[in-house]
């Protein structure tokens, strides 16, 4: 079964036409070329594919196309630009929180719907912000001190 299938992804109209059951995570990267997305566990429990469905965090491993019809879905190529974005690329860099590379996207996805919502987190929230990511290079140390120097050199853009 076909299914016409409109939604926004970074800001720009989309429209997918194939089955509504086809994983978001393949559509972004397959379709759309939106390769920041990666595919870890095709489970919904690493987060490496994470990004923001109509301003909350989601895993789109785990989400089927036909689940964001009239949705706005961000991923990283759609924040990394944007004055927040630089604030947590630049923090993830500088903080030493970046290894391999293969958890950051999804990790500065988690950080950004934290701090969207809460921009002065303590170091047990942001924990929580980002316990549905995994990173097997860094640890958790420099990626919690990453978030925090954002939220700190970012003051008011977070508000």
């Amino acid at each position: 079964m076909l299914s016409k299938i409109e939604f926004k992804v970074n800001g720009r109209n989309t429209v997918f036409s194939g089955n509504p059951l086809t994983r978001l995570i393949d559509v972004l990267r397959e379709d759309l070329g939106l390769t920041g997305v990666k595919e870890g566990c095709g489970e919904g429990e690493c987060g490496a594919c994470s990004v923001i469905k109509d301003g909350k965090l989601v895993t789109s491993c785990i989400i089927p196309v036909g689940a964001v019809n009239g949705s706005e879905i961000y991923t990283i190529e759609g924040i990394r630009d944007t004055e927040k974005g630089k604030c947590l690329v630049e923090s993830f860099a500088e903080g030493g929180a970046v290894q391999c590379g293969f958890c950051i996207p999804g990790m500065v996805m988690a950080a950004y719907a934290l701090l969207s919502e809460n921009p002065h987190p303590t170091d047990e929230e942001i924990r929580k912000g980002i316990s549905g990511n995994i990173c097997r290079c860094t640890g958790y140390d420099l990626i919690v001190a990453s978030i925090r120097l954002a939220a700190d050199k970012g003051g008011d853009l977070w508000a």
